[in-house]
């Protein structure tokens, strides 16, 4: 490539490529990438545009048809929210992932071998306990147990605050993870889950939940959402508990979401107590979006003491800020 020759310009590209260059770098300028998130306080991913328009023009000038990309890449997951839910893309380890195979594996044997009891009993269930159900929720706490086992322990904290068997409550708490389930079931109480209906299509883990009670949920459908409030007061009037994630979905980034109204809608018009729940360190085993992948480490189960409320939006902040509160001292 010659310098110097003065009929080259750019590099030794000629008029014609040059003016090509010219237009390439104006559009980069104008449109060059930025990328923000709709939320203030949530962290931005974007490209400087003097650095990147600096990159983008001289890979043009040394080969117009191959442009050199820059990529700054940021896991959702990192830098927001609970140390324990933020992890990197990258920083997944091979170990992980043999876990995350393992404990599939466990959970599929263990459910493989406990649904005979589940069906054997389930005529009776119906007969002398279609509401609460305990026989098949003992069934799945060991289920549980013996899935988790292996991979991760956990802790209890608050356990007198829990509700007798036989006394109906709301149940409510933060949601992180896939293994929030695993670890609430362990928790011995016969509470009724709410559950996406594409779910119940599962062999053997639909079957459970059909048994169990678990209250199906359309999340789009108005229609399938009344029904489902209505069941949950039904089960509630029958002396059975219910169990609601009213931030609606997990949390990607740890952080805390806003609580929907319908559990505390349930509590108030039942006058049953409402009983928080916040859940440490699942995030951080299995992040959200991650569900192959199984970290090591601890889960704590904090119990808070029941919420007494006739007014549902009383009740809400009450729980969310006992469970943000507790997210932010301990975390």
């Amino acid at each position: 490539m010659q310098f110097s020759d003065r009929t080259r310009a750019y590099f030794g590209y000629s008029v014609r490529k040059r003016a090509t260059l010219r237009n390439s770098c104006n559009s980069a300028q104008k449109n060059f990438l930025h990328i923000s998130r709709a939320h203030d306080h949530e962290p931005r991913c974007y490209f400087s545009p003097n650095e990147g328009l600096n990159r983008y023009c001289i890979s043009k000038l040394y080969n117009l048809n191959k442009l050199s990309r820059y990529v700054v890449a940021k896991s959702e997951l990192a830098g927001a929210g609970t140390p324990d839910a933020s992890y990197s893309l990258s920083e997944v380890k091979l170990s992980s992932k043999v876990r995350g195979v393992c404990f599939y594996a466990v959970t599929a044997i263990a459910a493989i071998s406990l649904i005979g009891f589940m069906i054997v009993a389930h005529p009776f269930v119906l007969l002398f306990d279609r509401y609460r159900r305990k026989a098949q929720h003992f069934v799945a706490e060991l289920w549980a147990a013996a899935t988790v086992a292996p991979f991760f322990k956990i802790e209890y904290e608050g356990l007198e605050n829990l509700p007798s068997h036989d006394a109906p409550a709301v149940y409510v708490s933060n949601h992180q993870s896939f293994l929030d389930i695993y670890t609430l079931l362990t928790l011995g109480r016969s509470f009724k889950f709410i559950s996406k209906t594409a779910i119940f299509l599962f062999p053997i883990i639909g079957w459970a939940m059909s048994m169990m009670g678990t209250i199906p949920l359309k999340r789009m459908d108005s229609r399938s959402q009344l029904e489902c409030l209505k069941r949950c007061m039904d089960l509630i009037g029958n002396g059975a508990s219910v169990f609601f994630f009213p931030e609606g979905t997990r949390s990607k980034d740890g952080k805390l979401g806003d609580f929907k109204k319908g559990a505390f809608s349930v509590a108030a018009k039942t006058r049953v107590p409402v009983v928080p729940i916040t859940l440490i360190g699942t995030g951080g085993i299995m992040p959200a979006g991650m569900e192959g992948v199984v970290n090591s480490g601890s889960v704590k189960v904090i119990i808070h003491k029941p919420i007494k409320e006739t007014d549902p939006e009383i009740l809400r902040q009450i729980a969310r800020n006992t469970i943000l509160d507790t997210l932010k001292l301990r975390c």
